[in-house]
């Protein structure tokens, strides 16, 4: 019967008395207490007719006028009676009077906001014209707008909840999964002082505490302002009541608070099985809750295996256990921010790669099982930087001999900053064995098998490179602009797999290079004590007859072109790179352009980030070729210096001579062969990864035209594991919150400076642990000048440019960006007139954002100073998704998003 009469809210209340929380008293009058008063004021066939309606604006109207019929008519003793015997039932003391309809506080639709809610009211005169006014409240354009948004039905009548009030020290919400991140392992806190009025309305900056669901570790706590507190006065309503200074910068929940609230979260959404929205208050008395709702803005919990955020180590750290993290040369690959898609491919065929070659050196199968517990980590995530799993990169230059003059050499190809304690590297080994006589088995196979490679490696990178070039000529031949998704799935799936197994066996080639290196690094010292740091490293370079030199060779020629003509060198140090091939055609430049384009079709798959898989290439997008060349012709005709290799050949001239000059050559030879050798892999491995570019943008394509993502950018917020299953038949359906999470995600990882090096130790990884590992904010310093970003809080996704409204009541802004100071539930009618939303006060749990999430408007909360900065008329981006609104010249475009 509760769920027929007395709604939503009734069934919430009913349900957390059920649960064992402390809920306040609360009485409910059903929808049949309406019709009664309905049927009284005979007003039973309009209140029909209205919920037969289907054009919004005719509703509009109706509700108009059923609202002034409400208002005009006298309530029946019938229902005054009830009143009374429900505030009987109360006690004495204030009241809060709230709406509960059938479809409020469902597990699908919130209806956040729509009604009005009474708080503090006092008799039974005044509770009662507060019941009709809520009642009233159901026929508001704001309620029907949202329920015309969402295609709910109108014809239930509105019940109501009399509830004591709780006069609280503190008060807020509780959501049992992240809601602007989608990640169902983190709780998040909202907590002002006073009334909560204060945080639903937006008026209050709220404290805002992230937890870890699993074991209540405190994660992140960013404190609001708090500069005010709404607080009972009178006989109804409330009063904002100024905080003094000193609290405004201390948390309103202590340690114990937070932890008590964290529980009674895990308590009601295992009780109702879903993720919960929680209201609640704390007086002297402790906590108390005063509703619960699911959290409808989420999807579907991600599948088995599946998680919502990237997790930085992607291993299990045992208790007490040092991580060192550094990103020394990684970052020549994986620079600032990487895509979930980039780091994950990189992680798997590294894992991949790296059991390959210890199978290769002939580990024993119990031993190759080892090394699945770190190959597969050998790179880690931490705010979306990409960094080495340092430890584990010692243990694979264990797997070949000469561990302890290879890991020195590993250290300066790294380019890490300090070396490895003594103590540590000792205790790093690949993997164990069972006995001794079984370890000195197979070290000596392990030997003699990296003996044989070492002196075949030549032929091996014949072979290899061959059967590279043909798989490699297959694929790029075909014709990705008519290739389907599932087409170009199977292509990456053999490609992958080929490519992988060729490439493990080759990453001898690496261990090989700092055995090589090493020997002659201490051969130098025996032979050239004194010989200056620059040596070594040029006396065993590739030499300059190298493949991956070809790109920078023909650059240097498209470069002394542009010098050599003064037209050229002016559009191309002037232009935008983005424009420079479209004024180079509109110039007539025809000759210059058939130059490029012939770069393009030899090296098209070069670009800046080339590894990174979000980073459009060169045929995608030529413009990172003019930033290249820009720079390669501002070096043309500079004064040319000696070559290393030369300056080391006259070193060696000069101080070494006869047998020791032979051994010595015949190391050095051997050591630049290797290393012109592992340049002509790491050309094939950038070709590799720009076929896959290739592929995977065709499969991005596909996705979005079957409706699995929204834009082709989205591709790139997938895992690899993510992709693989949009391809081989797993449930797709929970991709876009996982994408909205992470667009979130990389908003604040942008906004923090990444330590070079950091440790960790146990498993504990949370932003707390971090934060003190050298994670910091970036500072910036905004004005509301054209290029001026203005950041917040992303609350809702999605990208707009428009005209800004700054307005300081709700009305119409017929299409443009809605700007506003503060809000309240009243301004949703606005809503739908505007194409985003930007709240300089406020949280992304107020109502009107938590609308805003629903009605899929891009909303940015939070944003300092935004309602007086901007200005009506000033064009302005709105970025939902990293939070930041940026000021725009008149006549500014942007393609994406938009």
């Amino acid at each position: 019967m509760i769920d027929e009469l007395a709604g939503g809210k009734a069934r919430g209340l009913h349900g957390l008395h059920s649960s064992g929380v402390r809920v306040p008293q609360w009485v409910a009058l059903g929808s049949d207490v309406f019709a009664t008063f309905v049927c009284a004021a005979g007003l039973d066939g309009a209140i029909t007719k209205f919920a037969a309606l289907t054009d919004l604006e005719q509703a509009v109207i109706s509700g108009a006028e059923l609202r002034a019929a409400l208002l005009a008519a006298p309530l029946p003793d019938a229902v005054r009676q009830l009143v009374a015997q429900a505030s009987e039932r109360l006690g004495a003391g204030p009241v809060a009077v709230r709406s509960s309809v059938q479809a409020e506080d469902g597990a699908e639709h919130s209806y956040a906001g729509q009604f009005d809610t009474f708080l503090n009211v006092h008799g039974v005169e005044a509770i009662a014209a507060r019941v009709r006014d809520c009642w009233v409240s159901a026929f508001s354009e704001r309620a029907i707008r949202y329920a015309f948004a969402r295609e709910l039905p109108r014809a239930a009548g509105p019940a109501v909840v009399l509830q004591r009030l709780i006069t609280p020290r503190a008060s807020g919400v509780v959501f049992t999964a992240n809601p602007t991140t989608g990640a169902r392992d983190e709780v998040v806190i909202s907590a002002v002082y006073g009334l909560g009025e204060g945080l639903v309305s937006g008026a209050v900056d709220a404290d805002s505490v992230t937890v870890d669901k699993a074991d209540g570790a405190v994660l992140e706590i960013v404190l609001g302002d708090k500069d005010r507190r709404f607080e009972p006065v009178g006989e109804q309503g409330w009063e904002m009541v100024e905080v003094d200074a000193e609290q405004r910068g201390v948390a309103v929940l202590d340690d114990t608070e937070v932890a008590a609230l964290t529980e009674v979260g895990r308590k009601l959404e295992t009780h109702w099985d879903a993720p919960q929205d929680i209201e609640w208050a704390i007086d002297d008395t402790g906590i108390w809750v005063l509703q619960s709702r699911s959290i409808t803005t989420l999807e579907a919990p991600p599948a088995p295996g599946r998680t919502v955020e990237l997790r930085g180590a992607g291993e299990t750290i045992p208790a007490g256990e040092l991580r060192i993290w550094d990103n020394s040369n990684i970052i020549e690959s994986f620079n600032g921010v990487t895509s979930p898609l980039t780091y994950t491919t990189a992680a798997d065929i590294y894992g991949r790669v790296y059991r390959g070659y210890a199978r290769s050196l002939r580990v024993p199968e119990e031993q190759l099982r080892q090394t699945d517990a770190w190959t597969s980590v050998l790179l880690g995530t931490f705010h979306g930087h990409v960094y080495y799993n340092l430890l584990h990169w010692y243990r694979m230059v264990g797997i070949a001999p000469g561990y302890p003059l290879n890991r020195k050499v590993l250290e300066a190809a790294l380019g890490v900053d300090e070396p490895l304690e003594e103590d540590i590297a000792k205790t790093l080994r690949p993997f164990v064995f069972r006995s001794r006589s079984a370890r000195l088995r197979s070290r000596t196979l392990t030997t003699v098998t990296y003996v044989q490679r070492l002196i075949g490696i030549d032929g091996m990178v014949e072979r290899f490179s061959d059967e590279f070039y043909r798989v490699y000529d297959e694929y790029d031949a075909l014709d990705y602009a008519t290739l389907t998704g599932p087409q170009a799935y199977e292509a990456y799936r053999k490609v992958d797999k080929d490519l992988v197994e060729r490439w493990g066996p080759l990453m001898v080639l690496d261990a090989i290079l700092l055995t090589l290196t090493g020997f002659t690094y201490l051969l130098t010292k025996l032979f050239l004590p004194k010989a200056p740091e620059w040596f070594l490293y040029a006396v065993v370079g590739p030499g300059a007859d190298v493949e991956s030199a070809e790109p920078a060779r023909a650059m240097t020629e498209l470069a002394r072109l542009v010098r050599a003509k003064p037209e050229l060198t002016e559009l191309v140090n002037s232009t935008a790179p983005e424009h420079i091939y479209i004024e180079l055609q509109q110039a007539g430049r025809e000759d210059f352009l058939a130059r490029v384009d012939d770069y393009i079709e030899r090296y098209g798959y070069r670009s800046l980030d080339e590894l990174k898989l979000e980073t459009p290439d060169l045929r995608e997008d030529p413009a990172s070729l003019f930033v290249m060349l820009r720079s390669a012709s501002s070096r043309v005709g500079d004064a040319a210096t000696a070559s290393r290799s030369v300056e080391a050949d006259a070193y060696l001239d000069a101080n070494l001579r006869g047998l020791r000059r032979r051994l010595y050559e015949r190391l050095r030879t051997k050591a630049s062969r290797c290393a012109a050798h592992r340049e002509r892999l790491r050309f094939c491995r950038t070709r590799a990864f720009g076929m896959i570019k290739r592929m995977i943008r065709v499969m991005g394509r596909d996705l979005v035209t079957r409706g699995v993502l929204d834009e082709f950018a989205d591709v790139f917020y997938l895992t690899n594991d993510e992709l693989r299953g949009c391809y081989e038949g797993r449930d797709t359906a929970d991709l876009r919150v996982l994408v909205a999470g992470r667009k979130t995600l990389r908003a604040k990882d942008s906004a923090l400076v990444a330590p070079a090096r950091f440790r960790t130790v146990g498993p504990r990884l949370g932003r707390a642990e971090l934060a003190g590992q050298g994670w910091v904010p970036i500072t910036t310093t905004a004005a509301a000048t054209v290029g001026t970003v203005l950041t917040g809080t992303p609350s809702a996704a999605g990208v707009v440019e428009g005209s800004a409204v700054v307005v300081d009541e709700p009305r119409d802004v017929a299409g443009g960006i809605l700007v506003a100071y503060r809000t309240d539930p009243g301004w949703v009618a606005a809503l739908p007139s505007a194409t985003a939303l930007v709240i300089e006060r406020g949280s992304p749990l107020t109502h009107v954002a938590i609308v805003a999430r629903e009605l899929g408007v891009p909303t940015v909360v939070q944003v300092k100073n935004a309602a007086t900065r901007l200005r009506t008329g000033m064009r302005i981006r709105v970025d939902g998704v990293n939070g930041t609104v940026t000021v725009l010249a008149e006549g500014d475009r942007a393609d994406e998003g938009v």
